[in-house]
């Protein structure tokens, strides 16, 4: 038998007679929270850098997502808001046309404006000569969803009692546009918050290895496991992310004020919840790419 599979044998002894009740547990628990606040220490003044740095990141990831939100809110308002007109024949018979056109999928309402009804408001809206009624009886169509509207259209044009249709398209595309570029541009923050987090936590725990270097290295030596090497590691990393997504809150809170009295000035609701789920993103994005990114360095300059 060779001496490192003898000392691998030994080293297996130890541990299975080590105890295993809970004050252990605890003792070791208290020995990573002591390794973490002493890399934390070991630092310095770079802790300042690196929280602020990350603060700055997620904010800016927490601004365009709670704007992606509001958009979003504000396209599927507008949606509900805007209707089909649909203009009837002479000739059309009201009620069967109303039922064929409830019974089209993803119609959400439809509501009858008599064509006396609209010479009526139109002559109150503004100074009209006294001429025959030309206006058309109109049926106002409701949808469930802005993408289902075309698919609507086309099948209310098919009635034999509809002359023609009209709704704002352009508005609807131009909303629509707008809300695919937030989506679009939250996602490239995303992944270069990722990038600059993991860059940024990659070196500090660089430092921080290079500088325990000896004291790791004699830890190894005592049998201690890897994983409570890596732990207090991967630990500092994720406080540096929270630390970060907490300062972040502040001016995220803000926009979030302003987004807020945005809405109430269009008369349009928010996205439901919107506010917690822009602080827990912030702080599980924080969180999650500083852990792993200390994970990853950990694996790059440490063999453990």
């Amino acid at each position: 038998m060779t001496n490192g599979a003898r000392r691998n044998r030994l080293k297996q002894k130890v541990k299975s007679h080590l105890p295993k009740d809970w004050l252990t547990e605890l003792r070791i628990a208290y020995r990573i929270g002591i390794e973490t606040i002493k890399g934390i220490a070991q630092a310095g003044l770079i802790n300042i850098a690196i929280i602020t740095t990350m603060a700055a990141i997620l904010t800016i990831f927490g601004a365009i997502f709670r704007t992606t939100l509001s958009v979003s809110s504000m396209v599927s308002a507008m949606g509900n808001v805007l209707e089909i007109s649909a203009y009837l024949k002479p000739s059309a018979d009201i009620n069967a046309t109303v039922t064929r056109i409830r019974d089209i999928e993803h119609v959400k309402g439809v509501k009858y404006i008599s064509k006396e009804a609209s010479w009526a408001e139109l002559k109150r809206e503004i100074d009209v000569p006294d001429v025959t009624n030309p206006l058309p009886d109109t049926l106002h169509i409701k949808v469930d969803d802005p993408k289902n509207i075309e698919y609507v259209m086309s099948n209310v044009k098919k009635l034999s009692g509809v002359a023609d249709l009209s709704y704002a398209k352009d508005l609807v595309a131009k909303f629509q546009m707008i809300n695919k570029i937030s989506h679009t541009i939250t996602l490239v923050v995303v992944i270069i918050a990722c990038i600059l987090t993991i860059t940024i936590i990659n070196n500090t725990i660089e430092l921080v290895i290079q500088s325990r270097k000896e004291e790791i290295e004699i830890m190894r030596l005592m049998g201690v496991s890897n994983w409570y090497i890596k732990s207090p590691l991967v630990l500092q990393g994720a406080i540096y992310g929270f630390t970060g997504a907490l300062v972040a809150i502040i001016p995220i809170n803000i926009v979030q004020g302003y987004l807020q009295r945005m809405h109430e000035f269009f008369m349009m609701p928010a996205y439901t919840y919107s506010q917690g789920l822009v602080v827990f993103s912030v702080l599980l994005i924080g969180v999650l790419f500083s852990a792993g990114g200390s994970f990853m360095s950990i694996k790059k300059h440490l063999q453990v």
